[in-house]
């Protein structure tokens, strides 16, 4: 098969048995790869009502068609499982080298059934499978991890492994590869622990073919130049990293601070991407086949918080920055390098910590559970805090299980920041209402990168729409909804679609694959991922109730900034949301509507 490896493996722990199959064109097809076929298997093989966390949940590594290619940006990969914080589909999406070296390997996905008795890792070498104990690795972090296993097996092996917070099933857990590359969110590094998963490595010598080499080509030069040309991945990520937008967001009044509730940050200068290249910045990174370079490699040198490794990226930045109330940049970095090192996400991480700030100076909980000052801005609590999270030492065993399990044990469930179990990220959709409606809407939960309605909202789109009014935002968010889902499946960056008019990845998809991909049949494989998620989640539980947002964004206004006395009009933008999705008023896609997606 063209773009694709065309097989697949399945490794089943619990009876120690690794078996390849074809992979199945028409499937691929009609979910592109990635996150929709992974999404597809899963759904097929996995009860929906299943605990996460049981042996019978499955854990799937997949790449998509682009992956590994010359596509710009193609070296993305996904994680896809049932999410041991929300318990809904869960699929995390990751860069670096990883992904294209399982390409390279001969294999578009692997699928891990079962559970291990002790702990085991998976050697993919060149087409070869192996299962070997992982007894000296457990309890190491992912870096030294990832060094032990270099020296072991060689320099050029790639690795996705778990630190100690996915051993310990924190429900935020990550899986990293490339030391500092994450999948996530959702707690897929949970997944992995509680099958005593430590590691996969992986070598490989082939390559990816293309079907139409001249076609591909130009698109890929087309491509490039466009990303050339625009502002944000010209000039802004290159220069700054993600982080570029905490001064645009906090001026915009949507930079959630002290849990919300506020919308501005006065320390925000401090934590910036400016301040990352003036004081910690040692050199960019890029992931595989990209020409943004986001990455940051950073150090701090000196004093309590020293250290090094990447980032913080904006997401990390602003939930142990602005979300907690820190303003020390070192700190700050202190604390994403614990999330990096122990696999945790630190969205998550931040968040949680940011509600436990807010029940503490609420009074709800004290000094003797938590075991420190955890008012806001205590930025030794914080990181001190990470360690005791990954590890699941003290109250670092209550933040463990995510702000929603915590916030409902001390009876302020209202005070969690998040929609189905997950945490936001940093955006305040009292600034940018549309956002808010992707909040709601997310199937795995709070999630900036289902949609990413930054873009029409804050960064001037395209589209570009006025970030306080409800007017087109249902019709835009499902359009970028569905665009999201097949860039995940093709393997591509999210950030590749600042360059995308509508056509290009429909052209590198058939130049590649040698389907007769049309953009209506690219948009329709979107469409028919998201509802598949929709089924899924259903099936584990969820409702349309659940499609809402905190008490807080809703009826609070933002206090203060250009977005003052703004709430989100959720009721306004849902039904719309509903109808044009082709579901019924209760949240369900119709007969009629899975019968047009195949499903």
């Amino acid at each position: 098969m063209n773009a694709y490896a065309g097989k697949v493996a399945r490794v089943n722990l619990s009876r120690g048995k690794i078996t390849t199959e074809k992979l199945d064109s028409k499937l691929a097809r009609a979910f592109i790869g990635g996150r929709g076929l992974a999404s597809k298997i899963l759904s097929d093989e996995v009860g929906a009502a299943i605990d996460p966390l049981a042996a019978a949940n499955k854990l799937i590594f997949s790449a998509g068609p682009l992956t590994g290619t010359a596509a710009p940006t193609g070296g993305r990969w996904m994680v896809v499982t049932k999410g041991a914080l929300t318990d809904t589909i869960a699929s995390s999406n990751a860069g670096g080298d990883f992904g294209p070296e399982l390409k390279y390997a001969g294999y578009d996905m692997v699928i891990v059934e079962g559970a291990a008795k002790t702990p085991v890792m998976l050697v993919i070498d060149d087409g070869a499978l192996e299962l070997c104990p992982a007894d000296k690795l457990w309890g190491q972090d992912c870096h030294v991890t990832e060094d032990k296993l270099h020296e072991q097996l060689g320099s050029d092996f790639k690795f996705a492994s778990i630190g100690q917070a996915g051993e310990n099933l924190v429900r935020f857990a990550s899986i990293m590869n490339d030391k500092n590359r994450a999948a996530g969110r959702s707690g897929v590094g949970a997944v992995m622990g509680s099958k005593k998963l430590k590691a996969i490595a992986v070598r490989g010598s082939g390559g990816v073919t293309v079907a139409d080499p001249k076609a591909f080509r130009k698109t890929c030069l087309d491509l490039l130049a466009t990303l050339a040309s625009v502002e944000v991945t010209s000039q802004g990520l290159p220069r700054l990293g993600t982080a570029s937008l905490m001064n645009v967001v906090n001026a915009c009044g949507a930079l959630p601070t002290r849990n919300f509730r506020e919308s501005q940050f006065e320390s925000a200068a401090t934590i910036s991407g400016e301040a990352i290249a003036e004081k910690i910045l040692v050199r960019n990174r890029a992931c595989v086949a990209c020409p943004i370079g986001c990455g940051r490699v950073t150090s701090v040198k000196n004093g309590k918080y020293g250290g090094k490794g990447e980032g913080p990226e904006y997401e990390a930045v602003w939930s142990l920055g602005a979300d907690v109330g820190v303003g020390d940049l070192q700190a700050v970095a202190k604390a994403n390098f614990i999330c990096n090192e122990m696999g945790m996400d630190p969205i998550s991480a931040g968040s949680t910590v940011a509600c436990a700030m807010e029940l503490f100076e609420e009074g709800v909980i004290g000094e003797s559970q938590t075991g420190c000052n955890l008012r806001f801005g205590n930025a030794e609590a914080l990181v001190e805090l990470m360690s005791d999270i990954g590890n699941r030492r003290g109250f670092g065993d209550v933040l463990a299980e995510g702000g929603a399990r915590m916030a409902q044990k001390f009876g302020r469930p209202e005070l969690f920041m998040g929609s189905k179990k997950q945490e936001f990220p940093a955006y305040d959709a009292r600034g940018a209402v549309g956002m808010g409606l992707q909040y709601a809407t997310s199937n795995r939960g709070g999630c900036h990168v289902r949609g990413y309605m930054t873009g029409p909202e804050l960064l001037g789109g395209p589209p570009a729409l006025d970030p306080r009014s409800p007017k087109g935002k249902a019709e835009v968010n499902i359009g970028l909804q569905n665009v999201t889902a097949a860039l995940d499946s093709a393997g591509l960056c999210l950030f590749s679609s600042f360059a995308l008019a509508g056509t290009e990845l429909p052209d590198l998809l058939r130049a590649a694959t040698g389907f007769d991909y049309e953009p209506a049949e690219v948009v329709a494989a979107g469409d028919r991922i998201w509802n598949l998620e929709r089924l899924f989640n259903l099936g584990s539980g969820y409702t349309h109730k659940d499609d809402t947002l905190p008490k807080r964004l809703l009826s609070e206004p933002a206090p203060g900034g250009p977005a003052k006395g703004m709430t989100v009009p959720l009721d306004q933008m849902l039904p719309e949301y509903y109808r044009l999705r082709g579901w019924d008023d209760k949240g369900r896609p119709t007969k009629k509507k899975l019968s047009e997606l195949g499903l």
